[in-house]
């Protein structure tokens, strides 16, 4: 039975109507594409409930609605690439919490109230999925993502002075990343296989892949601008603000993935890289000056 709305409130329910038709489609894709088990049956579940949802409010208005469809496949494609606990929470939150847009009807509607709670217990139950692999090895990932940004940075910024020209700087900087990120998945190797505590969920193999890839990953993003830039120092002033990029991808990931503090986590590790960089600029500077350029 349609109740009375104002044409505003039509508005946002018919948007919610659309929002929990598309929801529904992404966890229903992703029930199919999960094994067997208590995540299965968890997506399957929200989407079930998030389908119903959308009919129950359908018939409050009196009217139908059509899923973001195009949504729906970005928020599949992100969840497929970068973890489905990154990928569901991302949605959850850019659309808002959905229980509060329902209790905000509770005078006019009571009956959202129920769907209201049962938001609520979504998002709850979305904490259960933090199973996720690219979580459980985030250690891994920080570790090779925060040295190659500390120590690469540093170095680049030094040889941007110390030696001459780009391609020089370039091979210079490839040749410490990559001799730099073997020894640190080798380290990250014998750390999980010795370690004891939280390490014993953690593959040694796994970690130090993960750890050698964030830090390959890194280099060559930050090792790009020599390549492609024939002035020093713009390819400098290029290498740091592509340092930062990452930092703050990196540390938006954390902030939906972990539910981490952003700004605090990026202030902290874009501090330690800007201070090592300049430390070291300065150092290329002054043997540049005292000892001559290569």
């Amino acid at each position: 039975m349609a109740h009375t709305f104002s044409d505003a409130q039509r508005a946002v329910l018919r948007s919610q109507i659309r929002n929990e038709l598309t929801e529904a489609i992404v966890y229903r894709h992703l029930a199919r594409r999960h094994p067997a088990g208590y995540n299965r049956d968890l997506l399957a579940r929200i989407a079930a409930d998030e389908h119903g949802h959308a009919q129950q409010l359908a018939g409050l208005l009196g009217e139908e609605a059509q899923p973001r469809r195009f949504k729906a496949a970005r928020f599949i494609l992100i969840s497929r690439f970068l973890g489905l606990t990154f990928g569901l929470k991302l949605m959850e939150k850019g659309e808002g919490r959905a229980g509060d847009v329902y209790r905000a009807f509770a005078g006019v509607s009571p009956e959202l109230i129920r769907i209201a709670e049962e938001e609520d217990a979504h998002e709850t139950a979305l904490l259960s999925l933090l199973d996720d692999e690219r979580l459980k090895y985030m250690g891994a990932i920080v570790l090779g993502l925060n040295d190659a940004l500390v120590e690469l940075t540093g170095a680049l910024a030094g040889f941007t002075f110390a030696l001459n020209g780009p391609r020089l700087i370039a091979m210079t900087g490839l040749i410490t990343g990559l001799a730099a990120a073997m020894s640190m998945a080798a380290s990250a190797f014998l750390s999980a296989r010795t370690d004891g505590g939280d390490a014993k969920d953690r593959h040694p193999g796994k970690t130090a892949c993960y750890t050698g890839i964030a830090y390959v990953c890194t280099v060559i993003v930050l090792i790009l601008p020599y390549l492609l830039l024939a002035n020093v120092k713009a390819a400098l002033a290029v290498m740091l603000a592509s340092a930062l990029g990452i930092i703050a991808l990196f540390n938006f990931y954390l902030s939906v993935a972990k539910d981490a503090p952003f700004r605090k986590s990026f202030l902290e590790m874009a501090g330690i890289s800007a201070f090592v960089a300049a430390a070291s600029f300065g150092i290329g500077y002054l043997l540049n000056h005292t000892l001559g350029g290569a």
